[in-house]
């Protein structure tokens, strides 16, 4: 029985496409009743009838289903997040609209098919297929937690990676993941790790496929003994069974790698960094051009009062630049509003403003409280230096200290800086760690998206401003 739905896979497969098929077409069925019986009380004069949208299925369910396989609904899924498979359908249901309505008005021109009801298709889809996966999700879950549904993985080679896969394993039983040995040359046989016991030398690898029947064999050889890979890779291949490679550098290559095809040849890149990618760089410069114009007009009535108020509590300029490391490593100047007294370039380098610090004037000790002291960093973003969302900048005295003292510390310098950021809106700004506040900088780096930033923007607009740790 806990065989069962693992030895009919292509069964079960089938299956999840004639409930998507189903799906599809209740949601259609359900957009023309929403639509003509529930926003109206009943279908108006030269409203087409049921039927003739029923008729649109036999376009719709093909595409559709070709759309999902195209997009990765049908994918694996034991590992991958719910978030992936709903962007997957959104996708595909995006596409399949835009090609219906091409389709229908463009090319056939068939005007008297209802643009709402297409609109309501569109959601009640999106809407329908989520439910189904999440259930779906939650219900394959349980069945792994119980024992059913199980894949049975056996390692080959002992390292850091080793122990990694195993506590991601060990740490998600509902992916059904069942590690079940390990052969290795250097740790001896007998060695147990979190119950997977080391069963023989790597010399053994080619009769225990033979003697065994493994889902998937995960080769996690240490560094020093890569020389054994292409061997090892043969073996695996051979057998037939699906085999992963889990590279053992985590401590020399950290974070988020990515493949690179180089006309054939695979390169692997240390770090991700989406805004590499010139369209996605583009488009974030868009949104910050538009943002900041906006902003500037927003706040304008708020900076003339702030910059009269500063004039009139202390002497010096209103404006206060200060160099700061940005994009490429290249210097620039960042402006705020002046807060504290007129000091000389050399005390001003002396370090960071402390609590009660004597050289905060009055007003400036409210728009640094409140984070107005920001507002012209607008002008910045609107030049290029800057962008809306982004790692904070520092002072070229303190990057060269912490360039040797915090573990990729310069990685931050990949992506223009922000005004607000991921570290920021949780709660790591003025006095607070750098190491935390630079691993929520590089995770933002190599995670970013257009509806990432605007999370943090709505963010830094709910908890953002006031700081609690500026002084």
């Amino acid at each position: 029985v806990k065989w069962m739905i693992k030895d009919n896979q292509k069964i079960f497969n089938r299956l999840l496409v004639l409930l998507d098929v189903a799906i599809t077409a209740m949601s259609l069925i359900l957009a023309y009743l929403f639509k003509f019986y529930v926003m109206v009380s009943e279908p108006g004069i030269g409203v087409m009838p049921l039927s003739s949208y029923e008729g649109l299925l036999i376009y719709i369910i093909p595409l559709y289903m070709l759309l999902f396989f195209m997009c990765g609904v049908y994918g694996p899924k034991r590992t991958s997040r719910l978030r992936f498979e709903i962007y997957g359908i959104v996708k595909a249901n995006s596409y399949g609209l835009g090609a219906l309505i091409i389709l229908m008005f463009w090319i056939i021109k068939e005007i008297n098919f209802s643009r709402s009801v297409l609109g309501l298709f569109y959601i009640f889809n999106i809407l329908f297929a989520t439910i189904e996966r999440y259930f779906l999700r939650k219900g394959l879950r349980r069945l792994r937690k119980n024992g059913y549904n199980q894949k049975h993985v056996f390692i080959v080679g002992y390292s850091r990676a080793t122990e990694d896969y195993i506590d991601r394993l060990d740490d998600n039983p509902q992916w059904g993941y069942i590690a079940c040995g390990i052969l290795d040359d250097q740790v001896p046989v007998g060695s147990v790790y979190k119950g997977v016991e080391v069963v023989g030398t790597l010399d053994a690898l080619e009769t225990t496929i033979a003697d065994n029947k493994f889902d998937e064999i995960a080769i996690t050889l240490p560094l020093n003994a890569y020389d054994h890979l292409e061997r090892t890779v043969a073996i695996c291949e051979k057998s037939g069974i699906h085999t992963k490679f889990v590279p053992d550098y985590s401590a020399v290559v950290p974070g988020r790698p990515c493949m690179e095809d180089m006309a054939g040849l695979p390169v692997v890149n240390i770090r991700y960094v989406p805004l590499a990618n010139p369209f996605y760089a583009a488009l974030k410069r868009t949104v910050d051009i538009i943002g900041s114009l906006f902003g500037i007009i927003l706040v304008s009535p708020l900076m003339l009062v702030i910059a009269i108020a500063i004039k009139l509590s202390s002497e010096g300029p209103i404006l206060f630049k200060q160099e700061r490391v940005g994009l490429h490593n290249k210097p620039f100047y960042m402006y705020k509003f002046r807060s504290m007294k007129v000091q000389t370039e050399a005390d001003e380098k002396k370090g960071w403003t402390v609590r009660d610090d004597p050289r905060v004037t009055k007003v400036g000790r409210f728009i640094r409280k409140t984070s107005i002291d920001e507002l012209p960093q607008l002008f910045n973003i609107l030049k290029g230096d800057m962008s809306l969302v982004g790692p904070r900048p520092e002072r070229p005295q303190f990057v060269e200290v912490f360039k040797e003292e915090i573990p990729r510390y310069m990685v931050k310098h990949q992506v223009r800086p922000g005004l607000t950021g991921w570290a920021q809106v949780n709660g790591f700004r003025g006095d607070t760690s750098i190491k935390r506040r630079i691993e929520h900088d590089i995770y933002y780096i190599e995670n970013w998206t257009i509806g990432f930033d605007f999370k943090i923007i709505i963010m830094t607009f709910f908890i953002g401003f006031i700081n609690k740790n500026a002084y």
